[in-house]
């Protein structure tokens, strides 16, 4: 597909897209530090098949959009504290501004209404539009997310160590790098289904070819860390909704899922036995097929009405 990059909420976002155009849309929004290219070739011509207009971007601070490369490395220890103490950390967007950047894209790009789908950071950015833009959105699907409910359990320890600890640059040590990569990426997949190796490595390559930024990253996390309880919000959504979560997923364990589905008025929540917090292609059937029953659900409800 031919990327394209045009202004939405005073950044540049990159983006390309798949299946007809005067169909209804789909917008997929990645994860933490991960590009558009995590939401693969394959699935997105799987939704297309469906008969959906399907377009995935970067985020701000990731791949080919807007990077804020300019304000200083984060500092996790002083964010940590500043949150402790109540107090507000200095940081230069918040997971708002990128759910804005989400309603921006379908302006610039004159979509009136969506079905949003969101991974990981990603789903709460879904959320917040779900909740804060409740006329663009068609239905909402959250996968592998969580509710910002604070008194939810934690990621496994070495998890957070693996995600926090800086990894080698690849310009100059890319076997480390991949190493490094490779290794969290195995750490956090599911015990169901098969790692690939090498399509973990061609993905990341592809990523760091892209673009590399590791303080986008920190950035991206610093805007999670102050984004606080969503449940109040997500109580307020109307779109119909599907929260999708692995049982394996030892980054935001399944309660974070129950707890997602449990606040959203009406949803669904699917749980999948083996999947981690990753979406393996063995799956993709699975998970499309759950995004166009919740799509679908609303036009049932209407005709059964």
């Amino acid at each position: 597909m031919t990327q394209k990059i045009l202004k939405a909420n005073g950044v540049d976002l990159a983006y390309d897209s798949f299946g007809d155009e005067t169909a209804e849309t789909m917008l997929l929004i990645p994860g933490l530090g991960t590009q558009m290219i995590r939401w693969t070739t394959p699935f997105c011509l799987d939704l297309a098949a469906r008969g959906y207009h399907v377009i995935r971007f970067d985020n701000r601070d990731a791949g080919c959009s807007t990077h804020f490369s300019h304000h200083p490395a984060l500092d996790f220890s002083a964010l940590a504290s500043a949150l402790m103490s109540g107090q507000r950390p200095d940081i230069p967007y918040t997971l708002n501004d990128m759910a804005k950047d989400a309603i921006g894209l379908l302006d610039a790009l004159s979509i009136d209404r969506a079905h949003f789908a969101g991974r990981s950071m990603g789903g709460m950015i879904a959320q917040i539009v779900a909740s804060e833009h409740p006329e663009r959105v068609l239905s909402l699907t959250s996968i592998m997310s969580s509710s910002g409910n604070p008194a939810l359990p934690q990621a496994a320890p070495d998890v957070m160590a693996m995600m926090t600890r800086p990894a080698p640059n690849p310009a100059e040590d890319e076997a480390g790098f991949l190493a490094h990569s490779l290794s969290f990426a195995r750490r956090v997949a599911g015990t169901g289904y098969p790692f690939d190796e090498d399509d973990y490595r061609a993905l990341i390559l592809e990523e760091v070819r892209r673009a590399y930024d590791p303080g986008g990253f920190g950035r991206q996390i610093a805007a999670i860390a102050v984004s606080g309880d969503r449940r109040q919000r997500l109580a307020t959504i109307t779109a119909p909704a599907l929260v999708i979560h692995g049982a394996d997923d030892p980054l935001f364990v399944p309660a974070c899922g129950k707890d997602t589905a449990a606040a959203i008025p009406g949803a669904e929540f699917m749980l999948i036995d083996g999947m981690g917090h990753d979406l393996p292609p063995r799956l993709y059937k699975a998970i499309v097929d759950g995004m166009e029953r919740v799509a679908r659900r609303d036009r049932k409800q209407d005709q059964s009405g």
